[in-house]
């Protein structure tokens, strides 16, 4: 993915979540905010990213917007959605996001695998590294949502 300037691995990233949002859910949203904060909302779904450079793509939102996307994807009532349907949600925006960019990046000539997603709670979670890495952070929404997508890589 250095091959390609870092702006534009934002955008694929970026354009990847927005397109995954408003085909699953029906929801219009987009970038709000390129900020560099480290900082995870209380669930965050991530896959890793594997092939000429290595990393992690991070999709994080407060557990009440992962309830309403939830319930927009399977038409249940955002108050009747479980925590396990909103991992679950959240699993398959993440792994649907991280598969659209791959086919994206395809077409640069960048391939990447990815690993089976996964989620994490907690609100005090923030990414920290002890080597070198870059880091692409944005925060999209609408509003009645924000999301932060993040991607982390060497």
């Amino acid at each position: 993915m250095t091959a390609i300037p870092l702006d534009r691995v934002g955008q694929i990233f970026s354009d990847a979540l927005i397109e995954v949002i408003s085909t699953t859910t029906g929801l219009s949203i987009e970038v709000t905010s390129t900020e560099a904060s480290t900082e995870l909302d209380e669930m965050t779904g991530l896959i890793s990213l594997y092939g000429e450079n290595h990393g992690m793509l991070f999709i994080s939102a407060k557990e009440s917007v992962v309830r309403v996307l939830c319930a927009y994807m399977t038409g249940v009532i955002a108050d009747d959605v479980t925590g396990e349907d909103a991992e679950d949600a959240l699993c398959e925006i993440v792994n649907m996001t991280a598969g659209n960019a791959k086919l994206r990046f395809n077409n640069t000539g960048q391939v990447f695998m990815i690993s089976p997603p996964f989620v994490f709670r907690g609100s005090d979670a923030a990414l920290i590294s002890k080597k070198r890495v870059n880091i692409i952070s944005g925060l999209l929404g609408n509003e009645e949502i924000s999301i932060k997508v993040k991607v982390v890589f060497y």
